[in-house]
């Protein structure tokens, strides 16, 4: 089977096509004929070798993949040809991958692959960031950063639902014009406008309640600046490249938290804080009250194209593979 490998640490060169065999399912365990696979930016993260306790080259990288079960392991009970997307871990940038079978969520037939796979890390990332770990409550003030992204766009969206008043970030007009159309209140251009100005002048010097942060570095800073007393900031990523380093006597005067969420490991350690969104997430998806935005489709073969058309900035929403 085909598959894309990171040969070595460094840019998007160094995902290579490879043939390599097919995986059998063990204990627990599905095979999935993939039809479609999200593309996190940890998966960039990772190819650059800046992420913790990420794979060593060479890998198969990808973290989530739809299509249907094409074989099961021991003690698994489901059948062949169910549509369902999984959550792998890694090994999704392939034509096969295996999956844990207590793992899988269903995929309805008016739901696409490709839709599929752009659904559980960035939503179930969003809905955590905002609720579980954020504590938003109707009629709070949520910054959302990279609001045009893949979990911009699911935040927007889940943000708006509870009752919030969402400012969201992005760097072109035509990406916050996705946002606005998902339920944005308040769109901020950060290549032409500072958003701590913006935020002060709307809320009249108060911020806002809560921030999710996913870039790290300056952002995570002047997010800092933007919240209110007693707000907080959820951290979720650094995709500037840049750790930030909050001022914890700042923290301690102005009684303000910063919150940390890392999907894989709380899925570990609390899978039902996590998993209890499941449902309502699905009946919101199911019943088009949600919308997985799929910004772009890539051949599989053109992974390395794919994660370069992101790093350029030129994506919105969920970026797919297709084999």
């Amino acid at each position: 089977m085909k598959s894309i490998v990171v040969t070595e640490y460094g840019s998007s060169d160094t995902l290579e096509v490879r043939e390599t065999e097919m995986p059998e399912p063990g204990p627990g365990e599905v095979r999935l004929a993939v039809e479609a696979v999200g593309i996190n930016f940890a998966d960039i993260m990772q190819r650059r070798g800046h992420y913790r306790d990420g794979p060593e080259p060479p890998y198969t990288p990808g973290m989530e993949a739809a299509g249907t079960i094409d074989a099961v392991g021991e003690g698994v009970e489901r059948e062949i040809g169910e549509r369902v997307v999984a959550m792998t871990g890694g090994n999704a940038y392939a034509e096969y991958v295996n999956a844990r079978a207590d793992g899988l969520f269903d995929v309805p037939e008016s739901m696409s692959f490709a839709e599929a796979a752009g659904f559980p890390i960035q939503f179930l990332t969003a809905y955590n960031c905002l609720h579980e770990w954020g504590g938003l409550e109707a009629g709070e003030r949520v910054l959302i950063h990279a609001a045009a992204g893949g979990v911009g766009t699911a935040a927007v969206q889940l943000a708006s639902l509870a009752g919030a008043e969402t400012f969201g970030t992005a760097g072109t007009e035509a990406k916050l014009d996705l946002a606005t159309d998902l339920g944005l209140d308040h769109p901020i251009q950060y290549t032409e406008e500072d958003f701590r100005e913006t935020i002060a002048d709307e809320t009249e010097g108060e911020g806002v309640d809560l921030v999710l942060d996913g870039v790290g570095g300056e952002t995570f800073q002047h997010s800092l600046d933007a919240l209110s007393d007693f707000g907080r900031i959820v951290t979720y990523g650094a995709a500037s490249g840049e750790v930030a380093k909050a001022d914890t006597t700042r923290l301690l005067f102005e009684n303000k938290s910063v919150i940390g969420f890392h999907l894989g490991n709380a899925m570990q350690k609390r899978p039902e804080s996590v998993l209890g969104a499941v449902p309502e997430l699905s009946e919101l998806l199911v019943a088009g009250e949600l919308d997985v935005i799929v910004g772009e489709s890539f051949p599989l073969e053109d992974a390395a194209a794919a994660h370069q058309y992101i790093e350029d900035r030129k994506s919105t929403g969920k970026v797919v593979l297709e084999p």
